[in-house]
């Protein structure tokens, strides 16, 4: 048999009773956990049985409550996670454990959030309204109770909506405003009525006898409590029942019919510990106490007394506590024990300007009315002028901090402000500083680059020029003049290969003038250009370039560090061809040790390093290495060649 699982996400308090005995409920459950199922699916199983429990086992909710966060941590169910830490608040809130409730609910109020689950967010408004509302927040609890309203109404959920007005109802009614709170709850009994939502109106209904027992229409009032009475227990709605017990008993104490008061206060009370309400006791147990004071029977008196005092301090509850300590004081006035009677008047009296801001409430002038005399009258009326002239004064003092903290802010924001304009002032003026400085830069740069051009223009123009017209009036000469002077002949023919040369020199300078970087790959074609020439003037000559793969597009070099390698290379080969009378010449380029290293090899017939007497060529090469920072090394021995080996 197929069974649905439902999730019960509770959105208000309460949730609606289903008409299932809730031990069905929950074997229906365990044997839904027992099949094994898929982990969400045993997530909604737990938050199930964490709910059905409440009733049962407190201990057992709190168990599957928790089994429902651990699974739901590990599976990283996010929204099982939320339903969890709501659950758990809802225990916590059935115990009258406010603060820990409201810890878990803001912790699923977060969850959701993220999720953007708009009931759930409602529901929680709704739950962290009414610890405010029974801890005497009110101005906390209606901004709550509104802001789950306009969630409802913006769906649309007649139901919810109504709950919430009855919640916002009940806060004006702790404020005080009973005929405003009767007018609400009038109007939400007839949509109860129209939707059939008999839970509503059996709570509704309690809620027109309390406000009309606060207009003093005891009729009225008593007529919609055994209204509420008889729904409940038509439809066994436990815990209302509880608590119009509670209600209606106090009709009758103030009817003055103790003894039945005295019965329906215990059927509450009974009932109230089923349902392991310790809010429920706590009041059921005050108001048994208010009963056999007033029937004088001081000893069963004092043990509800007791009771309820311990569990109001216990669980933390203003209203409840001032109930208590008004009643012993009561207690013991019947008692005739003047200092307790005082200890607990002070008590009462400190707990109540801490709730209503030093206001003495009417049931406290009523007990002094009674037990003091004119004179402690005058001393209380004093107080509250002492009081009121202190919280006067601690007023301005709050205003004056307030206006010097403000003071103290705008001044920091102006501070920081000014603080900030002068440093972006100050970068922006070395922004101008760096650009000008800059743009001067390129300035020179492009002055310097149109001199360049302009002398290797000229060079060219005029000094090239001039040279090719020497070598073609030479050229002219000996085919010109039949000149048979041998010296003359070749005299002729060195000045003419002396200019081709220059010409050569010339070109080099130029085209090294012309660039700002000579990049290795430069030097290469600039090279194999030279060697190219070079083997046109001697057949003999075996001439090999090599360079390391990868050192192309990796180096560069200024035009004057590129013009000096090529003129050292150029004239070791010269040296070769011209002194060493070489037939085989190498130039290898190579990375050694982060250095590139110009090595010229040759394997002509070598000097003696030590004897030769050094002349232009090696001394201009050794300069062109000094202008460079290069080191240069010269090897050789006669017989087996020479290498030169540059590094930079």
């Amino acid at each position: 048999m197929k069974r649905k699982l439902l999730s019960l996400t509770f959105l208000l308090l309460t949730s609606f009773c289903l008409s299932q005995d809730n031990s069905k409920i929950i074997d229906s459950l365990k044997r839904v956990i027992q099949s094994k199922p898929s982990d969400s699916i045993k997530i909604k199983a737990y938050s199930d049985l964490c709910w059905y429990y409440r009733t049962i086992s407190i201990d057992s909710a709190f168990r599957y409550g928790n089994l429902t966060l651990k699974l739901s941590k590990e599976t990283d169910n996010k929204s099982g996670e939320a339903q969890a830490y709501n659950d758990i608040g809802i225990l916590h809130y059935d115990l009258a454990d406010y603060d820990e409730a409201l810890k878990q609910y803001r912790t699923s109020l977060k969850l959701r959030n993220v999720l953007n689950d708009t009931m759930g967010i409602a529901a929680l408004y709704n739950k962290i309204g009414l610890i405010h509302q029974n801890t005497f927040k009110l101005d906390s609890a209606i901004f709550y109770a509104t802001k789950a309203l306009k969630i409802y109404e913006g769906k649309n959920h007649t139901r919810y909506v109504a709950y919430i007005k009855t919640n916002i109802a009940n806060i004006y009614r702790g404020l005080k405003q009973y005929q405003k709170a009767l007018d609400t709850h009038l109007e939400i009994a007839e949509v109860n009525k129209s939707i059939k939502d008999n839970l509503g109106l059996t709570r509704t209904y309690n809620n027109i006898a309390n406000a009309y027992l606060f207009l003093k229409d005891t009729i009225q009032s008593e007529a919609y409590y055994l209204k509420s009475i008889d729904l409940a227990v038509k439809h066994n709605y436990k815990k209302e029942l509880a608590g119009l017990y509670n209600n209606y008993g106090g009709i009758l104490h103030d009817m003055q019919k103790y003894t039945k008061a005295i019965e329906y206060n215990a059927k509450a009370l009974k009932l109230r510990n089923e349902l392991n309400d310790n809010y429920g006791i706590t009041s059921t147990s005050l108001h048994l106490a208010g009963l056999y004071i007033d029937l004088k029977d001081y000893a069963k008196a004092k043990n509800y007394l007791y009771d309820g005092l311990n569990l109001s301090e216990k669980f933390n509850i203003n209203e409840l506590k001032m109930d208590a300590y008004d009643k012993m004081a009561s207690f013991y006035a019947f008692k005739r024990i003047p200092d307790s009677v005082m200890y607990y008047k002070e008590l009462y009296k400190s707990l109540n300007d801490t709730i209503y801001n030093s206001r003495i409430t009417k049931e406290i002038a009523e007990i002094q009315e009674k037990y003091d005399t004119v004179e402690r009258e005058k001393e209380i009326q004093t107080q509250r002028a002492e009081i009121a002239e202190k919280e006067l004064k601690l007023n301005r003092k709050n205003t004056q901090i307030i206006g010097l903290v403000v003071l103290a802010v705008l001044l920091f924001v102006l501070g920081y402000l000014l603080y900030n304009q002068q440093k972006l002032k100050n970068r922006q003026l070395e922004k101008e500083n760096e650009l000008k400085h800059a743009l001067a830069e390129i300035e020179t740069h492009n002055k310097l680059q149109d001199q360049r051009l302009r002398i290797s223009r000229d060079l060219h123009d005029n000094i090239g020029a001039q040279l090719t017209f020497i070598i073609s009036s030479i050229e002219n000469l000996q085919y010109g003049f039949k000149i048979t002077n041998d010296k003359l002949k070749d005299k002729l023919t060195g000045i003419g290969a002396f200019t081709k040369d220059t010409i050569y020199e010339l070109r080099d300078t130029i085209w090294a003038m012309n660039k700002n970087e000579i990049t290795l790959e430069d030097l290469q074609g600039r090279i194999s250009n030279f060697i190219d020439k070079a083997n046109l003037s001697s057949s003999d000559l075996n001439f090999n370039i090599k360079i390391d793969e990868g050192l192309l597009t990796e180096l560069v070099y200024t035009s004057v560090q590129g013009m000096n390698i090529y003129r050292i290379i150029q004239e070791a080969v010269n040296n070769a061809i011209k002194y060493g009378e070489a037939s085989c010449i190498y130039v290898l380029i190579e990375n050694k040790n982060n250095k590139i290293v110009f090595s010229i090899k040759d394997d002509g017939k070598g000097f003696d390093i030590n004897d030769i007497e050094e002349g232009n060529g090696l001394n201009n090469m050794k300069k062109r290495a000094s202008d460079i920072d290069a080191d240069i090394v010269f090897n050789s021995e006669k017989g087996k060649g020479t290498s030169i080996i540059l590094s930079i």
